[in-house]
């Protein structure tokens, strides 16, 4: 039970970037909403599914912008608005920004949930931003029948040394900064009350580090994994890149505790959607349906996905042309 005598998750549906809509759905809805840029200083816009939107200014600057939010992950509301808040901040670290300022985005239940627990879902958000070093200044809440919680964040990067999806070159390696499993414990959690410490930690650590040692490395194409898994957002980056990326199974590092939450059944509805969709693409061979369902794990705060070496992240596989598929597990 949690420090409060309430546990959030019973509140939400789903929970973390599980909450998503479907990669596939998600791309009909806005496909036809994306004309061509009409303006070179938008670096990067919404063609590709980049993790923020980038527009140079002058100054030989570039404004990085982002926004997101989700339902409870966890039921701790400090906790919570901690991995909200750095989920949110990853996609400025995803494209080679430094976050500046951030804004509360709060649902908020008024009439089921205690007021207090929002203040300590706001109070997570303010501590980890305040450790990335930017500013948290107001933002926005709304009455709502389900608790959410985010952040827009602004920030600020290099229009010279972006992270981009379509960036990626055969030759390069795979590097990933976290491991995966977080999805299925999160699941797992939600069902039980269990507690795992180990997938909080790694929810709350900021890609603060990753990104600038991949920036000062030279690496130019990079994503977060979050919602879409590891596939989902892989096959994002192979498709814009025009590459095919091979995987190494026995490579990708999970937390303890996920194979035993796969095993048990603990595997939301957002990660076999994420695997019907990438699945489609991908040349599995001989990897069985546990490790394919944890390579589509629905991430929450994630680490991040290099096209490039990145000292004490573990390489996992490479960029090689082209082939049949743009993605290969082997």
């Amino acid at each position: 039970m949690t420090r409060s005598g309430v546990r959030l998750t019973a509140y939400a549906r789903g929970g973390g970037c599980a909450c998503k809509i479907p990669p596939g759905e998600l791309e009909s809805i806005v496909s036809g909403l994306l004309g061509p840029a009409v303006r070179d200083d938008l670096l990067i816009g919404a063609d590709d599914g980049d993790d923020a939107a980038v527009l140079r200014i002058e100054g030989g600057r570039a404004i990085v912008s982002t926004t997101d939010f989700f339902t409870p992950v966890v039921d701790d509301a400090y906790d919570w608005g901690r991995i909200a808040a750095v989920n949110a901040l990853s996609d400025v670290y995803a494209v080679g920004g430094e976050p500046l300022m951030a804004l509360n985005l709060l649902c908020w239940p008024r009439d089921t949930l205690p007021l207090e627990l929002a203040g300590e879902v706001l109070r997570g958000g303010l501590d980890m931003v305040a450790l990335a070093g930017a500013h948290l200044a107001g933002g926005h809440s709304v009455d709502d029948a389900e608790p959410k919680y985010g952040l827009a964040v602004t920030g600020v990067a290099d229009p010279g040394r972006l992270l981009r999806l379509d960036a990626g070159r055969p030759g390069l390696p795979l590097s990933l900064t976290k491991p995966l499993g977080v999805g299925v414990l999160n699941t797992r959690h939600k069902s039980t009350g269990e507690a795992f410490p180990q997938a909080v930690e790694v929810m709350t650590t900021l890609n603060a580090e990753a990104s600038r040692i991949a920036l000062g490395r030279g690496v130019r194409c990079a994503t977060d994994v979050t919602g879409f898994g590891l596939l989902g957002h892989l096959y994002k980056l192979a498709r814009a890149s025009g590459v095919t990326a091979v995987v190494d199974s026995a490579a990708v590092p999970y937390l303890d505790g996920a194979r035993e939450a796969v095993r048990d059944g603990f595997v939301s509805g957002g990660t076999r959607r994420n695997l019907a969709w990438a699945g489609r693409e991908t040349d599995f061979g001989r990897v069985g349906e546990a490790d394919r369902l944890l390579l589509a794990d629905a991430q929450t705060s994630g680490g991040l996905l290099v096209a490039g070496d990145v000292p004490g992240a573990p390489v996992i596989g490479e960029l090689v042309p082209r082939g049949d598929r743009p993605l290969v597990v082997r």
